[in-house]
């Protein structure tokens, strides 16, 4: 049974940083496309980054480019997300997921799996 934990996410002031851990058991990570994901109060959720399969690319919704890293560990089978300069409109619970065919990108409906979600609040 596949399963993605995340974990590292709380409350955070305007401009300070938090990583985000996604752990994945039941799948071998490295074979896989990774994103992460997240959904404010009353909205929608939304596209945050990507990775593709062979960790070679990266891509960044606009409102995090710069700021937000996202990476893996294969050996631990954890990804990750660095969140740096965090602003009040980054308030959200931020989801993991896997796309396990490879081909990644910012539609939800391409991943397979899903993690339960962490929340983070910054603060202004």
């Amino acid at each position: 049974q596949v399963q993605l934990v995340e974990s590292g996410g709380g409350l955070v002031q305007a401009g300070g940083s938090l990583r985000l851990s996604c752990a994945a058991s039941g799948l071998t990570f490295s074979n896989y496309a990774l994103g992460w994901f997240r959904q404010a109060p009353g909205k929608e959720r939304e596209f945050v980054a990507g990775l593709s399969w062979s960790g070679g690319r990266t891509y960044y919704a606009d409102s995090v480019k710069g700021r937000f890293t996202i990476s893996r560990d294969n050996a631990k089978n954890t990804m990750y997300l660095q969140m740096n300069s965090l602003k009040p409109e980054d308030t959200a619970v931020y989801y993991c997921a896997v796309d396990k065919r490879g081909r990644g990108g910012a539609m939800d409906y391409v991943y397979d799996y899903w993690g339960q979600g962490t929340r983070i609040t910054v603060s202004s």
